[in-house]
């Protein structure tokens, strides 16, 4: 094994990603497990999961467990803590990817409910999980919690008001969790920019090549550009990185 080859193990490692079976989140499960890991797929559609799952464990060899769980619900993510651990006996990292930004014409046309909805799956959900998770792997002496946020939390646009206030407070969570949590556990914001998902396709291509001519790169991420950010924080490359926030947006002004 080379140097960085051991620098980004993962081997015999157990890593879960909500929101995994899709976008970004598939991007880094299938990252974890051609490092070594056994992943966890977690999201709403359980037949999602399972397509993926199967997928990881034909292309790595490594075992991948798909589950059904609605990330917003905190009365479902007990269910999933433990479903882990009766697995595998062990969870090493969690990524706190699931999320939404529902579209609406007016902040006048958001609703309490949908309100509530942006902020229980994007911030409520991965408070609880990362509790629960974390406290645990906390007794088993180490640990990697990485939130996934967005550049919408410092560079709000109408568009996104409830999300970028959702994404914000779970920055405020990574540093409160990561002093929490510390000494052996480490909690770290992955901050992702505009990436081609399967959100993109219902993006207009000249407003997105418009919105991107300011960046530094000047234009949106292809979905593998964030594996190599997402190694960092779950491996022991960044066994002194914790409480911090990693951008990867192709350089925001």
């Amino acid at each position: 094994m080379g140097y960085a080859d051991a620098l980004f193990d993962l081997t015999d490692k157990v890593v879960v990603v909500t929101g995994g079976s899709r976008g970004l989140g598939r991007q880094m499960a299938f990252g974890a497990a051609q490092c070594g890991a056994d992943v966890v797929i977690a999201s709403r559609d359980f037949e999602s999961c399972t397509t993926t799952a199967r997928e990881i464990e034909d292309a790595t060899g490594r075992t991948a467990m798909p589950f059904g769980v609605h990330v917003g619900r905190w009365d479902q993510l007990d269910k999933l803590s433990d479903a882990v651990y009766e697995r595998f006996g062990r969870a090493d990292v969690l990524i706190n990817n699931a999320g939404m930004s529902p579209a609406y014409d007016s902040v006048s046309d958001i609703s309490e409910k949908m309100f509530d909805s942006v902020v229980n799956l994007n911030l409520k959900g991965p408070f609880r999980l990362s509790v629960l998770f974390g406290q645990r792997m906390a007794k088993a002496g180490g640990g990697s919690i990485i939130n996934v946020s967005s550049t919408g939390s410092i560079r709000p646009v109408p568009q996104i008001i409830p999300y970028a206030a959702a994404k914000a407070g779970l920055n405020a969570l990574t540093e409160g969790l990561a002093l929490t949590l510390g000494p052996t556990v480490r909690v770290n914001t992955l901050m992702s920019g505009p990436f081609y998902t399967d959100v993109s396709k219902h993006w207009d291509p000249e407003v997105t090549k418009q919105a991107t001519e300011a960046h530094a790169l000047k234009r949106a991420g292809d979905p593998p550009e964030i594996i190599g950010a997402a190694l960092y924080l779950m491996s022991g490359a960044s066994s002194y990185t914790s409480g911090a926030t990693l951008r990867v947006d192709g350089g925001i002004p």
